[in-house]
């Protein structure tokens, strides 16, 4: 937290770089500057803010309206809640501030476009790209939308990592402070480049998971360049590290090992039959997960994939170098990832990753000739429309991943479920007062 506060003066005294952004930044809430940002009919809206460090709670907020011409409204139908907005719960991402509306995955109905929106029109339904994306510049031109130069005006951002990157919805001032999709209405910027249209044969359920889960699981795996027969280890059993296992499969790998400490080992060997597992709080005293790897499969995998992300560590000193703040992110499960990788193999990593980290093997990485890939987050754009073909004609049905369904009012106990990983949680569909139907073969209401 108090890293935090000190990103705050930091970003005042280095400069905010507001100058040729291609949308106004850091509208986190519509009720920011006295209202400003609110519709002037007064209407008045649920969403989610983050509130303090471990504090996230449901307000009432005014709907947001459109302030420029290439924005849209949209009526929010369903969105979800990512294990990286746990991240954001513990006040571990930099920059986020009391109030901040947050959620990067939404679906919903377009409710109004300004006069500039061009491919999109009231009432259609639509997904969002968990990224902010100007569509103009020379990332956006090859579709690395995540890479967009226009919509983030966090000058520490840049410091922090050589170069900005682009906005994403619900995820702190560090990545533009856009208002997120945890809410019943969200504004859209440069919505002709940030919303996809969808058909009448995907139901909102499926429909979510384009939104991020999808896109980046598929990036993970593509990017990282897992080939046919290839043998793959992926660290986190999570909704991308899963989808990761499956797209794994498709690609030809041979083998996959999903590895995790949890129930959601028995889910993923229940939806994927090939997979085999690895619970590592299960290893004999004194046995590594490298080790076990090479015993499984001797000198070790072709790829490996780190889907868990920085903010979980295993043993004491990156524990306790983590609440001391001597650290951002652990290095171990990069570690593990190294040292489990046949020589001259890649390891990809797709879990967040925030900062600066200790006890990194650099010489594993270089004297036994590893390729470490830093995945990014996913440029959606990229494979948006192949993705949206898998589903809609049954090669993925992403639902298998789906575990329960909640009202937007108890958002704030899911984000506790998920931090702790309870009641068989894998993923879920938040619907609110819009909400169409249950899609059939989909979980039931929750109440919590």
């Amino acid at each position: 937290m108090a890293e935090n506060i000190a990103a705050k003066q930091l970003e005042t005294v280095l400069g905010h770089g507001n100058k040729d952004r291609a949308t106004y930044t850091d509208i986190s809430n519509p009720d920011r500057e006295g209202g400003r940002y609110a519709d002037e009919s007064g209407e008045k809206m649920k969403a989610l803010a983050w509130m303090g460090k471990n504090d996230v709670r449901v307000i009432e907020a005014g709907k947001p309206r459109i302030v420029e011409d290439h924005d849209a409204i949209i009526r929010v139908t369903g969105t979800t809640v990512c294990g990286s907005d746990v991240h954001l719960m513990h006040g571990v991402i930099l920059q986020i501030e009391k109030g901040d509306i947050l959620g990067h995955e939404f679906v919903g109905v377009v409710e109004a476009v300004g006069s500039a929106v061009t491919t999109l029109k009231p009432g259609e339904r639509v997904v969002n790209s968990f990224v902010v994306s100007c569509g103009q510049c020379r990332y956006c031109k090859q579709k690395l939308t995540t890479a967009c130069e226009k919509t983030n005006a966090s000058t520490l951002h840049e410091k922090l990592y050589g170069s900005r990157m682009g906005g994403i919805f619900g995820y702190s001032h560090f990545t533009g402070g856009y208002a997120g999709g945890q809410a019943e209405y969200v504004r859209v910027p440069l919505a002709d480049n940030n919303l996809m249209r969808l058909p009448h044969s995907i139901p909102d359920e499926k429909a979510i998971f384009l939104a991020d889960v999808l896109p980046t699981s598929y990036h993970s795996v593509d990017y990282t360049g897992i080939r046919e027969g290839d043998t793959v280890a992926i660290w986190g059993l999570g909704p991308i590290g899963l989808m990761a296992c499956y797209w794994a499969f498709l690609k030809g790998a041979k083998r996959v090992i999903g590895i995790d400490n949890n129930e959601r080992i028995e889910f993923a060997k229940s939806k994927l039959d090939k997979l085999e597992t690895i619970n590592f709080s299960t290893l004999a005293k004194g046995e590594t997960l490298p080790a076990k790897i090479h015993e499984m499969v001797p000198g070790g995998v072709d790829v490996s994939i780190e889907a868990s992300g920085g903010e979980y560590a295993k043993g004491f000193a990156h524990k306790l170098e983590l609440w001391v703040g001597a650290e951002q992110d652990t290095s171990e499960m990069i570690n593990e990832c190294l040292e489990s990788t046949r020589k001259f193999g890649t390891v990809g990593i797709i879990g967040d990753y925030a900062g600066f980290t200790n006890h990194f093997n650099v010489g594993a990485l270089m004297e036994r000739g590893i390729k470490l890939i830093g995945c990014g987050q996913a440029p959606t754009s990229l494979d948006w429309g192949d993705l949206l073909q898998m589903v809609e004609h049954g090669t993925v049905d992403p639902t298998m991943i789906l575990t329960h369904r909640f009202k937007l009012e108890d958002i704030a106990k899911a984000y506790r479920l998920q931090e702790k990983r309870e009641q068989g949680l894998v993923k879920c569909f938040v619907e609110t007062r819009f909400s169409s139907r249950r899609a059939e073969g989909t979980p039931e209401l929750t109440s919590l």
